[in-house]
């Protein structure tokens, strides 16, 4: 990796972190809960698959369409996450991996 690609990669997150803030705070505080824990037990590919700026894309929908946030993901939003990645390999697997060798 490039130090251009740090930089590139810097610039897009800031960016990202820019249209999470713009989001209000209702979805604000949900999106950050679902990052914290996509980044504890989420794909190993979270940030290159696209999946956190998809989210705001989602998020953003929502707000568009006058929808609250629990109205856009659900009541449970664990299980929402869940099934954002349930056919991604997680740092749970690869923990689980490193344990059985």
């Amino acid at each position: 990796m490039s130090i251009q690609d740090i930089i590139e990669g810097k610039k897009q997150w800031r960016a990202h972190v820019a249209r999470v803030r713009a989001l209000p705070p209702d979805y604000r505080i949900v999106y950050q809960e679902m990052q914290r824990y996509l980044f504890k037990v989420g794909p190993t590919d979270l940030l290159d698959d696209g999946l956190l700026p998809g989210l705001v894309d989602f998020f953003e929908e929502g707000v568009a369409a006058g929808k609250g946030v629990l109205e856009v993901t659900g009541a449970d939003v664990a299980a929402f996450c869940d099934d954002l990645i349930k056919d991604s390999r997680t740092y749970a697997d690869v923990y689980q991996e490193s344990l059985g060798r």
